[in-house]
């Protein structure tokens, strides 16, 4: 059955029992289970929310409308309309505009099926115990001869309830819209869609760019059809792999990891960011270095900041970077001179629209071998983090100086969970692909199981690699000793130090020109804080004993 405003039963329910519970004596108040209570309070406040949104897009100014549809459509032929999560009472309303079709679908269960479940912290993606698999959506069941002029789609909305971006239902209603138009544009080409709802449509799913009009609570797209068709063959959320470890179960439309330059015409590109310190220069050159070396030959765009001096930019363009300087972007919630103050300068990468599909890569990363067949996926296809949220040490992304302007004017009331950029952009882009974790693999030990040790110092350490990307976290190669990890010398950062991932990210440091090894010189102040570590390491007697090796690293002596 078509989807219904579902809420509306709740209503009487919900107000009688706010009046009884207002209005009882003391007596009766401690017979109400506080815990049903807090619940029907929960349903009666969304109730309220959806009643208000709901009266906003009923209210249709049907002139205005046909006008804002017409520009789309071909005056000399019938229009021929999708009506999606629109009750059969309202579809008579559209035969004005021209002939419907109802689109009937089951109404996922969101107590049954929540956003942890298409989104979940963690899945088998080596498939040693089972094959992740997400659950079922349903989907409408359309003749494959039928066709559409445009999709006409009732979203609900429960803004500003805590999580309304993340509804179930909300996603499934979309994902039916984009599923009726990747299969049944009358031109194969584009399709009309048109959204009513005071929530701006999934922007994962209806780019920005493909925003044709927008009045009140009523948005007009015309969508591409083929890339929509990509996005509904993916899985429906993170609860699978966007592109699984083996190839059995790939359908024709996910990306082939075999082939690395599946579309030679597009415009691509590998993209790293550094501002407010010349820090990380060290570690963009190498991984520029480490791109070269898995055999791209992709173009390197390196944003910097005035904070990063000539001498700096000459290194990095002698590494293949080629050097854009952009003006920093505050983060309004930061506080002065914290780490997170600028780092919605990131904002910045979809100002790069000379192409069409960017991997960023923060530079404490290496690559290991090579990702060219990652400008398949759409944006935002990044690994997992934490809870349900993507790790935005990585990401594929589409540049769109319309997506730049929304992110730019939201930057005071969407609140960041960990206060950067990756908070932020979670909220914004809800509905993500997951990469292996392979492909952003954390330099980190969960805990001191020998089990978990050996195999990641394994992977670390394969040659050929079997990873394609390994994120050093903790203190960085370049600032430590080549002789060993010096995370093993602080306390709070051991659980980052291994000696194999040490060696690895130093060989690469070694196949690039030696005039560039000049840039991972150790400042005189570091030298410092490594010396006093080691000391402080002695003086709590860790069992490694790393404090005791003898230091042979020349730089230390420049």
């Amino acid at each position: 059955m078509a989807a219904c405003t579902k809420w509306m039963f709740f209503i009487p329910f919900s107000l009688e029992f706010d009046y009884e519970l207002r209005n009882s004596t003391q007596e009766d108040h401690r017979k109400v289970r506080w815990r049903d209570a807090e619940k029907v309070e929960a349903i009666w406040e969304r109730n309220l929310i959806e009643q208000r949104n709901q009266h906003d897009i009923n209210v249709i100014d049907w002139n205005r409308l046909s006008s804002m549809i017409g520009s789309l459509m071909d005056k000399n032929q019938s229009m021929k309309i999708a009506l999606v999560n629109i009750e059969e009472e309202e579809a008579q309303q559209w035969e004005t505009l021209g002939e419907t079709t109802v689109i009937k679908f089951d109404v996922i269960d969101s107590e049954e099926v929540q956003w942890t479940d298409l989104f979940p912290e963690w899945i088998d993606e080596e498939e040693q115990y089972t094959s992740p698999a997400c659950p079922t959506i349903p989907m409408p069941e359309i003749e494959e001869e039928t066709e559409f002029d445009l999709v006409v789609t009732r979203v609900p909305c429960r803004k500003p309830e805590k999580g309304w971006s993340r509804d179930v239902v909300r996603l499934q209603i979309q994902l039916v819209s984009a599923q009726v138009a990747a299969k049944h544009s009358r031109n194969g080409k584009k399709m009309a869609m048109l959204f009513l709802s005071a929530c701006r449509p999934v922007l994962d799913l209806f780019r920005c760019e493909d925003l044709v009009k927008r009045r009140d609570h009523v948005w007009l797209y015309q969508s591409d059809v083929k890339k929509l068709a990509h996005k509904v063959s993916l899985p429906v959320g993170s609860c699978e792999l966007a592109v699984p470890l083996k190839n059995q179960g790939m359908t024709p439309n996910m990306v082939d990891i075999s082939n690395p330059n599946s579309n030679p015409k597009r415009r691509e590109a590998y993209v790293t960011i550094l501002h407010s310190s010349e820090v990380y220069v060290c570690g963009a050159i190498v991984l520029a270095q480490s791109i070269r070396m898995s055999g791209s030959k992709k173009d390197l765009i390196i944003l910097v900041d005035k904070k990063v001096q000539e001498e700096s930019r000459k290194g990095l363009r002698t590494a293949g970077w080629q050097v854009r300087e952009i003006s920093r972007i505050r983060n309004p919630k930061a506080e002065k001179d914290s780490y997170n103050e600028w780092n919605y300068s990131k904002f910045r990468l979809w100002k790069l629209t000379d192409y069409d599909k960017i991997i960023f890569i923060d530079s404490d990363l290496l690559i290991l071998r090579n990702l060219d067949f990652l400008f398949d996926l759409p944006q935002i296809s990044a690994t997992g983090n934490s809870r349900f949220v993507f790790n935005s040490g990585m990401m594929v992304i589409e540049p769109s100086n319309c997506t730049f302007r929304l992110l730019m004017r939201h930057r005071k009331d969407i609140i960041s969970y960990n206060g950067g950029d990756q908070g932020y952009l979670n909220e914004v882009f809800t509905w993500w692909h997951r990469l292996p974790r392979r492909m952003n693999y954390l330099k980190h030990f969960w805990s001191n199981d020998t089990e978990e040790y050996e195999m990641k110092t394994s992977l670390f350490g394969a040659d050929p690699p079997e990873l394609y990307v390994l994120h050093y976290l903790g203190i960085k190669p370049w600032q430590c000793y080549r002789d060993y990890d010096c995370n093993w010398n602080v306390e709070n950062q051991r659980s980052y130090a291994s000696n194999v991932a040490h060696a690895r990210w130093w060989k690469v440091h070694d196949n690039m020109p030696h005039k560039l090894h000049k840039f991972c010189h150790v400042p005189a102040l570091q030298k410092e804080i490594l010396e006093w570590d080691r000391l402080q390491a002695q003086i709590s007697g860790f069992q490694d004993r790393h404090w005791k090796l003898n230091i042979t690293d020349p730089r230390l002596s420049m």
